[in-house]
């Protein structure tokens, strides 16, 4: 299954808008860090390896609205970091909704318990979990046991409040294509979250762990396994079947970074949230002073083995809405 019909529907009028208007690059998701500080320490992250003195800033809640408010991105996922560490996160998710947003607030669900009475369920928010893999897999990931069985409750329980909950999974060259399915079967029927994002792990400069990141043939040969056999068509993926396709090799992609800019408190982030090779104090700097193809695959070497759904998606989603017969496609699949 693809994106939500809410989600599609909003995308669509959005891309044709942008269409009508002739614009040729713009956003579609913004990823906004409000903070670097997290109560993890995962292998695969490097956020954490900024200074002290920059983990213990805070975005202020004007700043962080004004940034949204200025590129006009239908949607936004607050990461960091871990966002409720943030003390004034749930006005910002507030401010965002009030401006119609589509907010996603991904978390590794610690936290969440304590804060979940901050926020309320609304039709354009939801809670984006990180789970990486089952029980022993996302504990070794995240470094820290009992993380794995803390998020699953802390899912139920805000499931049972009635909010929106969605999952990311990131997979490595230690994950198989049963990981990958058993992951996937276990949110899907079991946890029965409303919708899951997956990505291949990109190679996070400042990471801890150098040595799992996964190559495109290995990611395409991946997902073909794990995706055989109509498997993928019961899972509630919260992605295009272009991109899905992507992932299996079956089609290719150029990365359009400019889709998915990244804000933090450093300012808008060049080229995109995986490479940081500087920073823009306005959106519309960073649109018109960063040479786009300069990278992606083919262009910079630190691009050869990325397909994270940050670059690639939004390639897959314009291809989607400018064909009527993918756009079919990705509605009754």
């Amino acid at each position: 299954m693809a994106m939500p019909f809410r989600q599609s529907l909003r995308l669509g009028a959005y891309l044709a808008r942008q269409k009508l208007l002739r614009r040729q690059k713009f956003p579609i998701i913004v990823e906004l860090e409000p903070l670097f500080a997290c109560n993890l320490k995962c292998a695969g992250c490097g956020k954490i390896q900024h200074p002290h003195t920059v983990l213990r800033q805070r975005m202020p809640v004007a700043q962080a609205v004004a940034a949204i408010e200025e590129c006009g991105a239908p949607m936004v996922s607050i990461a960091g970091g871990e966002p409720l560490m943030h003390p004034q996160i749930d006005e910002i998710v507030r401010q965002l909704l009030r401006r119609n947003k589509i907010v996603f607030l991904c978390t590794n669900a610690v936290l969440l318990p304590k804060h979940m009475h901050k926020f309320a369920p609304h039709r354009n928010f939801a809670w984006m979990v990180h789970i990486d893999g089952l029980r022993e897999r996302h504990d070794a990931s995240v470094c820290k046991d009992g993380v794995f069985d803390t998020a699953v409750a802390a899912i139920r329980a805000a499931k049972a409040a009635g909010f929106r909950v969605m999952t990311n999974t990131t997979f490595f060259d230690v994950d198989s294509p049963q990981d990958v399915i058993g992951v996937l079967d276990f949110l899907n029927d079991e946890l029965e979250v409303d919708h899951m994002q997956i990505s291949p792990g990109y190679a996070y400069e400042k990471a801890p762990d150098q040595d799992h990141w996964l190559g495109v043939e290995q990611t395409r040969e991946l997902f073909a396994k794990a995706f055989a056999d109509g498997r993928r068509k019961r899972w509630r993926l919260n992605h295009s079947p272009l991109y899905l396709d992507f992932l299996e090799g079956k089609i290719d992609f150029r990365c359009t970074a400019w889709a998915i800019p990244s804000y933090s408190l450093k300012g808008w982030q060049r080229p995109c949230y995986l490479l940081a090779d500087g920073y823009a104090a306005t959106y519309r700097e960073l649109i018109e002073d960063t040479d786009w193809d300069a990278f992606g695959r083919g262009n910079d070497p630190r691009c050869a083995n990325c397909m994270a759904h940050c670059g690639y998606e939004p390639t897959a989603v314009v291809a989607t809405m400018s064909s009527l017969r993918e756009t079919i496609r990705a509605a009754v699949t």
